[in-house]
């Protein structure tokens, strides 16, 4: 076990503390996030890694599979230590062909909530996502689905909640329905659309958690994010993880990977010091 957090802790709530280096375990299942994983030892012994380097936040979700994620998660980590939290997200079912599908009806989401409960053996699940639509347009009310999560909240089958592809005006509505604790939107180093809600975040205690953070299923592309990373003796992908803690102290993050080798290197970016050169040519490639 880690004697230190990488990269430092966020309080969101008394019973709410996170590692801000954390795990996202999506890529964990098979190939296109469906499926089981193509070396299943592999994937038990990187959640195993992920917690003896001192994360205490993993990200998950049962459509990741479906299922099969959480269950790897249950299998290597249960009984769970005491200070590790796991996020997870509601709001898509997974289709036979493996497409993604919204499930944002208050009955699925609380069948989709009891789902996570089981395949990861808890009675209340730490935080909870909604997902809210990829192609909305930022505009659509989330009364309805939020307010679903809210009433589990109040039963004590949730513990916290946050929303995922949100706007600003969804985050102020939802807020206004039970506390949002953490905001998972699409942002990294060359994608920063969401740089005033990152602000925000910050600003009222929020954790803002970029999914994709390393560009996703399409890998960052710079030049000046190589000839920084070579100036530093550091991988590019770590740079731009160690940006991105540098970028606010709301953000927490959750690369992914099904290597033990490539998570070692993801955490190590907790620890990169970056030149305030260097900060100038990362900022400019957002631009």
């Amino acid at each position: 076990m880690a004697d230190s957090v990488p990269g430092g802790t966020l309080r969101l709530a008394d019973d709410l503390v996170i590692s801000r280096m954390g795990f996202g375990a999506m890529q964990l299942a098979g190939p296109g996030v469906f499926g089981p994983p193509r070396d299943r030892d592999q994937a038990l012994a990187v959640l195993r890694e992920a917690v003896d380097l001192g994360i205490t936040h993993i990200d998950t979700s049962d459509f990741y599979g479906p299922f099969v994620v959480n269950e790897l998660i249950r299998e290597a980590l249960h009984p769970y230590p005491a200070d590790l939290r796991i996020v997870t997200k509601v709001g898509a079912r997974r289709g036979q062909d493996g497409g993604w599908h919204p499930a944002l009806e208050p009955a699925d989401l609380v069948a989709q909530v009891r789902d996570n409960l089981a395949h990861l053996g808890v009675d209340a699940l730490d935080a909870v996502n909604l997902r809210l639509s990829h192609a909305g347009t930022g505009e659509e009310s989330v009364a309805e689905s939020f307010g679903a999560l809210a009433e589990l909240r109040k039963e004590g089958l949730i513990r916290h909640l946050g929303l995922s592809e949100a706007s600003d005006v969804q985050l102020t509505e939802a807020q206004g329905i039970a506390p949002v604790v953490t905001v998972q939107n699409l942002y990294n180093l060359a994608h920063r659309s969401d740089d005033a809600l990152v602000d925000r975040c910050a600003a009222e205690g929020i954790a803002y958690a970029p999914y994709f953070p390393l560009g996703g299923f399409t890998p960052l592309q710079s030049a000046e994010l190589r000839d920084v990373a070579g100036r530093l003796g550091a991988s590019p992908q770590q740079v731009a993880l160690a940006w991105l803690l540098r970028r606010s102290p709301a953000i927490v993050l959750i690369p992914g990977t099904s290597s033990v080798a490539h998570l070692r290197e993801n955490v190590a970016a907790a620890d990169l010091v970056l030149p305030p050169e260097a900060v100038t040519a990362l900022d400019a490639i957002g631009r």
